[in-house]
């Protein structure tokens, strides 16, 4: 088997999630928003939010900034910005695949415009992947059957020399149902091995 191509999912794997049920449980509590109400709000607009219909500034006054606030928007924003880190083990497995130039290595992740920026800037992602095909910019989400097939479109992989790894099951059914090889991410060391399982390095 000949792999040519590897995608990498982001929050989970390559760093923390960036506006998961944690990162919004932390920023309600530091900044005293009611959580069931933003929730419900939330729950309305993130899709448009994750696929480039709805910019930052629009999900916040649907979300937070629909009533008067004792706090800013930037310091929201900011604060939002920094409940992102890095995993540096499993940035290190990809930076040493990436210097095989064995395969492409490219992400597929689900995220808003700028959180998407932030991350890749923050993580120093730009030295390892020439590409990010973001929900953002394919304007559709993973789990969908049409993220994927967008995704290795763009690439111009297919799916049998194809590699997803991701942590999360419901990420991973559909590329598999087209025939992409997947690994569920849990942390770095055991990644390394199944990279080495495929001969990857």
């Amino acid at each position: 088997m000949s792999l040519t191509h590897v995608f990498f999912d982001i929050g989970g794997v390559l760093g923390t999630n960036g506006w998961d049920h944690e990162q919004r449980t932390r920023a309600l509590e530091k900044f005293g928003v009611e959580d069931e109400d933003f929730e419900h709000r939330h729950q309305q607009v993130v899709s448009e939010f994750e696929t480039g219909a709805m910019s930052l500034e629009e999900y916040l006054d649907v979300t937070v900034f629909y009533t008067p606030r004792m706090f800013s928007r930037e310091d929201f924003e900011l604060y939002m910005l920094s409940l992102s880190e890095p995993n540096p083990y499993s940035i290190a497995v990809a930076k040493h695949l990436a210097a095989t130039g064995r395969v492409r290595l490219m992400t597929m992740n689900n995220e808003s415009a700028v959180l998407n920026v932030y991350r890749i800037e923050h993580f120093g992602l730009k030295e390892i992947f020439p590409t990010f095909l973001s929900s953002c910019w394919l304007g559709v989400r993973k789990p969908q059957r049409a993220f994927f097939e967008r995704g290795l479109g763009i690439a111009q992989a297919d799916p049998g020399s194809s590699l997803l790894i991701d942590d999360r099951d419901q990420n991973l059914a559909p590329a598999a149902a087209l025939g992409v090889h997947t690994i569920r991410f849990t942390d770095a060391e055991s990644l390394a091995q199944r990279l080495a399982e495929y001969g990857l390095i």
